[in-house]
């Protein structure tokens, strides 16, 4: 799955360790996301998206089989 993470930072201009002690993970967790080497839980996807104030489709970008 794709994501918009990296692009959201720069808007709000955070770092990953902001980021992630904003949304009580790891910098090395947001690392993973945006390289797309780690698909979040629900639970944090839609974390991120409320910290951003934006619907989650907007954050990630599902490429699945369909």
């Amino acid at each position: 799955m794709k994501n918009r993470i990296r692009v959201f930072r720069a808007m709000h201009d955070l770092t990953q360790d902001q980021l992630a002690s904003k949304l009580k993970v790891t910098r090395q967790t947001i690392l993973a996301i945006e390289k797309g080497k780690y698909d979040p839980s629900l639970e944090l996807a839609f974390k991120i998206a409320r910290f951003f104030n934006v619907p989650v489709e907007e954050i990630f970008i599902f490429e699945g089989e369909g």
